[in-house]
């Protein structure tokens, strides 16, 4: 399967690309662009010109064998794959869960290279590194994305709805959470206000198919919470500029299609672990966080995104809710620059 539009300017991409993409994460290897998103297997695509994109198999033909403890039935709709190069390796994180609850976990699976014909492309599986349990944890173990500090430390920063965007130190070989005679290293970096009215099983938008709210809630509460954006955040992604971490993280409301709501802000620190404040050193802790880029009125929603530079110019790489498409996901790769104080800035015009 393959895809073509034109680019206007050759140089630039500054558009959406009409593949529907879930949770994209991009890379470059030599001359190939790979693209990573949710789907059944994790679904990819390859390209030479971050335009024009060839489907490929997925990476898992069936779902791994220890996704059926976690989330029993699991029929291999993977979210959110994460893909980065360390060493000499690709690391894929990936998450299963179920949709409105917190059983969930983060996977990983590497490759020594992405490109299929190379005799040496084979993923292999190592399980799980991060798993949340309801009832157990006020966090969802998905979304993850893997950074470095300046001391070369791995962290894994993950995290939606609930009590929000948490961080957490990797043992050197990205496969499992550091453990330190004091214990592990955990933080929260970000999170909103979560009414406090809610269910502990609840993320925020009375969806949890396993609750039932005529029982749990007065229907006062429960249309507040369905309409409301309480606890919505999520997709943290860390980019590192001129002695910055900036973390970008989604607000509001997904997989909505026409009625998606999600938007992009973002904070800043000098430090991996925080204290994230936005432009008006408001901590993201409770609640901060500056717009990035919003939808429009050729797209209801924009989020999820990652951030790369290639060629010398960064990139912001998010799906957006196409309103002309009925709503479908479509893929997003729009320049990013940076204004005098150093904050990112988008142009999602047209």
């Amino acid at each position: 399967m393959t895809t073509d539009q034109t680019n206007s300017e050759s140089d630039r991409i500054n558009h959406h690309i009409d593949i529907v993409v879930h949770d994209p994460s991009m890379i470059q290897q030599d001359d190939t662009y790979y693209l990573f998103n949710t789907g059944s297997g994790i679904t990819n695509w390859r390209s030479d010109d971050r335009v024009n994109w060839e489907r490929l198999d997925p990476i898992f033909e069936e779902a791994p064998e220890w996704t059926e403890r976690v989330v029993p039935g699991f029929e291999n709709h993977i979210w959110a794959p994460s893909i980065s190069y360390h060493q000499g390796t690709y690391y894929l994180y990936y998450s299963i869960s179920s949709f409105g609850r917190n059983n969930s976990a983060i996977g990983l699976v590497t490759n020594e290279t992405l490109h299929p014909d190379d005799p040496n492309f084979e993923w292999v599986d190592h399980g799980i590194v991060v798993e949340s349990v309801p009832g157990r944890d006020m966090w969802n173990a998905i979304d993850a994305t893997l950074s470095f500090d300046d001391d070369g430390t791995p962290w894994l920063t993950f995290g939606s709805h609930w009590m929000g965007i948490k961080l957490v130190k990797l043992e050197d070989d990205l496969k499992s959470v550091a453990i330190t005679p004091e214990g592990d290293e955990w933080f929260t970096i970000a999170q909103r206000h979560r009414y406090w009215k809610l269910d502990e099983r609840d993320a925020g938008d009375s969806a949890n198919p396993e609750l039932d709210y005529d029982e749990l809630y007065p229907d006062a509460i429960f249309e507040l919470n369905r309409q409301s954006e309480s606890g919505a955040i999520e997709a943290p992604f860390i980019f590192q500029r001129d002695g910055y971490y900036y973390l970008f993280v989604s607000w509001d409301r997904c997989c909505r299609g026409e009625d998606s709501t999600y938007k992009v802000v973002v904070g800043r620190s000098e430090s991996i672990t925080g204290p994230y404040l936005d432009k008006e050193d408001q901590n993201m802790n409770y609640g901060g966080g500056s717009l990035v880029v919003k939808g429009n009125e050729n797209y209801s929603a924009i989020g999820h995104n990652s951030v790369y530079t290639f060629d010398g110019r960064d990139y912001l790489v998010a799906h957006a809710y196409d309103l002309e498409d009925e709503g479908r996901p479509k893929l997003m790769i729009l320049e990013l620059t940076w204004d005098s104080d150093g904050w990112p800035v988008i142009q999602f015009d047209d």
